[in-house]
């Protein structure tokens, strides 16, 4: 899977967040119900100061095997107080291009990103989905690297 290395400035998100991790049976159930929250409950359109529309799902805080999930937006300043705000950091990242259907394009590139030799800082890994067609996505995913 070819990706190009990026550096990339600190971004500020603004969304949805529950713990998981890729061993629990529940992990698809758990994110993919942040994003129907996210959408069906009304929270994206909530969201203040979005500096695009590109939806943003952020892997953050690994410990023992577990790692928060945020789903939501790129803001350029934190205005939602009943919502979660994580800090994506500065840094250079492997960012990885798929196109094709949502949930299984992400799933396929993340089975081979998680096999994938990388020098990961995990810091926070990200997805930016930069259309909303579910069948024909566009989606960039950023893994943090030392």
């Amino acid at each position: 899977m070819n990706y190009e290395i990026v550096n990339l400035e600190q971004k500020t998100v603004v969304g949805l967040s529950a713990i998981t991790g890729n061993a629990d049976p529940k992990m698809g159930e758990v994110i993919s119900g942040l994003w129907e929250k996210l959408y069906q409950g009304g929270v994206n359109a909530a969201i203040k100061n979005k500096v695009n529309e590109y939806a943003i799902g952020l892997y953050s805080d690994y410990a023992n095997d577990q790692y928060c999930v945020t789903v939501g937006n790129e803001v350029s300043k934190p205005e939602n107080e009943e919502l979660t705000v994580k800090v994506i950091p500065a840094g250079k990242y492997a960012k990885f291009s798929v196109h094709g259907d949502m949930v299984k394009a992400v799933a396929e590139a993340w089975g081979e990103i998680w096999q994938m030799d990388l020098d990961r800082s995990f810091t926070g890994d990200f997805e930016e989905y930069l259309n909303s067609d579910w069948e024909s996505a566009d989606i960039d995913i950023y893994v943090a690297l030392r």
